[in-house]
């Protein structure tokens, strides 16, 4: 089955040899340290390599010159300090059999003034990118020569580091922005006519085959159709990538479709949940009928028939899984060894991209280990012993992910839940319709918990006299929260939970004030959800935009939803207080800038401001634990079992984790159990 399967198949890409179809595009996740590929960022590629894909992209816009400053982590290839981290980054790629290739760049406006060397940004017209918001200088006659210049010798370190190959972007940043008219606005040699247009990637691609020869894989990524007014359309796209690949010096093509300039833009570019899968697969697949050459292409495609059908079917010759890749890195050992139903599961949360720009570090929403190979598994190992009874209170994404954890370790778990199904708060995320597939992140964990046969007790509400039948060694609370409405004047018990009305336990009523004073997904979820019901809804928030916890490729699908329901959206203002009035209500909103007080009289008031910790059963256990539920952080914080005794008459461990500690998200609360548990 394995050797007819399309995606296992073999591939020549000029003269490599990659041992399947499967690969991880460029991406940047901002793991480098003073712009160097350092261990983290090493780790981070070496693992996806163990996992069995042919070639493990990098470097997402590696810049190639002082006046590209980093907009989110990048690597700098502009001088020789990055050779040797390419080397070793090389070299522990190739250690499994895997390709590895770095993408060069010049972000152009795509960055700012004020960080970096605080050179002035340019363009080829001092036309202002809307996402980053800088204002460029338009590039000189020198600008472009040594711009061309430092192309090459950015492309000879990639070579002298021992790297397979060479991506050059060409979507979004310095190198396209030439090719199309809503940014190049030139009248000289560089603008104008296509030919015009094309004159400086041209001189690019000369001087970097100069610099590295032709026997070396350079490849460029870039967007066949802009899908924007006045932008490159299709078949502008193939013509300037007919002239590209006319000249002979491109090895590869990776499809892009779409813009990156604004939040919306680069939503549609790197779609989430809610959207189709694969949705430029067939056009992509036209443009490998168009040119005589390999293509890759990566968008959304986080399933595995997906990606064989993308393969099968000929519409690509290199199908990328980045995201899939941060979720689970073994996806292609995985298909190998007949476990492709145990592959967890992109979800396209788009916390890994959102992150970057936000905390400044890629991370998967439900995978805590990716990203942080070097200090907690992608793989659970038995311990070895001694074995031990463990029980977990709670079957949301913190509970199931310690039963997961400890069960693979070899311990006898039983897992109690006072539900009568697994997923605790993601189930009531799934009620908005464009993001149930964020249910697939619970869905896997209870699978993995069923496949190590853990004793499950659903309907099961937990107290102190059950968990001590139970003859536990160690007791795991992921009880999570229940929801807050925070704090007013009065009225807190006349407010409207979000978690009454996704549950469906409080029914909307026409006019509705939605307060969210979260700033996160829960939040907002809960406006889209009442938005989408019919109902007026104003959404008010104290923030000066609306949920500031949220990533750019997330925020435009709200917006989308409250904007096309005509919401009324009011910022910088607090719910002070509410009051009962007749059939309805008043509600008091402060301003903290003009210290004012306005006044909504609705028919509903709905708040959301996260949870409290629902640790009723871990505050009652603690009496009889030996370490009194203490953390030792600095254990915990170096890969160490806890060994806290501060009570010795205590028959068990206690520790908690997620929600029932405070209020955060779920990657918090699975990253918790995980490196915990990790080491029992």
């Amino acid at each position: 089955m394995a050797t007819n399967d399309p995606l296992l198949q073999p591939f020549q890409l000029k003269g490599l040899t990659l041992k399947n179809r499967v690969i991880s595009t460029s991406h940047e996740p901002a793991y480098a340290e003073d712009g160097l590929p350092t261990l983290r960022y090493q780790l981070y590629h070496e693992e996806k390599a163990r996992g069995g894909i042919a070639l493990t992209m990098f470097g997402g816009g590696t810049l190639v010159a002082p006046d590209t400053p980093p907009a989110y982590g990048n690597l700098y290839a502009g001088d020789d300090r990055i050779v040797p981290h390419f080397r070793e980054l090389a070299r522990r790629v190739h250690g499994y059999g895997a390709a590895t290739m770095c993408q060069i760049t010049h972000l152009g406006r795509r960055t700012s003034n004020y960080q970096g060397n605080w050179l002035p940004v340019i363009a080829p017209s001092p036309v202002r990118e809307a996402a980053h918001r800088a204002f460029p200088k338009m590039m000189e006659d020198w600008d472009i020569k040594r711009v061309v210049k430092a192309y090459g010798a950015a492309a000879a370190r990639c070579r002298e580091g021992d790297l397979d190959g060479i991506e050059i972007e060409a979507y979004g940043h310095l190198l396209d922005s030439f090719w199309t008219p809503t940014i190049n606005r030139r009248t000289d040699e560089y603008g104008g006519t296509l030919k015009n247009r094309m004159r400086f990637s041209l001189e690019v691609l000369e001087e970097i085959r100069r610099q590295v020869g032709s026997d070396y894989i350079v490849g460029v990524r870039m967007s066949f159709d802009e899908d924007v007014e006045g932008g490159i359309q299709f078949d502008e796209g193939l013509r300037i990538g007919e002239i590209l690949v006319d000249t002979g010096m491109i090895d590869f093509i990776s499809v892009i479709r779409g813009h990156v300039d604004s939040n919306a833009g680069m939503s549609n570019v790197i779609p989430n949940m809610g959207t189709p899968q694969a949705p430029y697969l067939e056009f992509s697949g036209a443009v490998k009928r168009h040119f005589d050459l390999p293509v890759m292409h990566a968008a959304r495609i986080n399933d595995v028939a997906t990606a064989r059908y993308a393969i099968k079917e000929g519409l690509l010759d290199l199908v990328g899984m980045t995201r899939a890749h941060f979720a689970d890195p073994h996806i292609v050992a995985k298909i190998i060894r007949g476990e492709e139903d145990q592959i967890r599961p992109c979800v396209g949360a788009g916390y890994c991209i959102d992150r970057i720009y936000g905390e400044g570090e890629a991370l998967c929403l439900h995978n805590p280990a990716t990203g942080r190979e070097s200090t907690v598994p992608q793989v659970i190992t038995p311990s070895g012993g001694p074995y031990r009874r463990v029980v977990v209170v709670g079957a949301g994404p913190a509970g199931l992910e310690a039963a997961r954890v400890c069960a693979g370790r070899g311990h006898d778990v039983l897992l109690m839940e006072a539900s009568r199904l697994h997923g605790g708060q993601v189930n009531l995320a799934a009620r908005v319709d464009r993001r149930k597939e964020i249910l697939g992140i619970t869905d896997w964990l209870f699978d993995q918990c069923q496949r190590l046969k853990i004793e499950t007790r659903f309907d099961c509400y937990a107290d102190v006299d059950m968990v001590n039948q139970a003859s536990p060694d160690v007791v795991l609370i992921a009880t999570g929260g229940v929801p807050s409405v925070g704090r007013f004047t009065e009225g807190e018990n006349l407010a409207v939970t979000s978690w009454d009305i996704l549950s469906g336990s409080v029914p909307i009523e026409k006019n509705v004030l939605f307060y969210d004073d979260n700033g996160q997904h829960a939040g907002v979820s809960c406006a889209e959800f009442l938005a989408e019901s019919g109902c007026d809804l104003e959404y008010l928030s104290p923030e000066m935009m609306i949920a500031p916890d949220i990533g750019g490729t997330n925020h435009p699908a709200y917006l989308r939803s409250l904007y096309g329901n005509e919401v009324t959206i009011s910022l910088n203002q607090r719910l002070a207080g509410i009051a009962r009035e007749d059939d309805g209500f008043t509600a008091t909103l402060y301003s903290e800038y003009t210290q004012k007080k306005t006044h909504r009289r609705v028919d509903q008031v709905v708040v959301d401001h996260g949870t409290l910790p629902a640790d009723d059963l871990y505050f009652a256990l603690k009496p009889d634990s030996s370490n009194r539920g203490e953390v030792d952080q600095a254990s915990l914080l170096d890969g160490q079992p806890q060994s806290v005794v501060n009570n010795p008459a205590g028959t068990f461990q206690l520790f908690r984790f997620g929600d029932a500690v405070n209020s955060r998200n779920i990657h918090a609360a699975i990253y918790d159990a995980l490196r915990l548990c990790a080491v029992i």
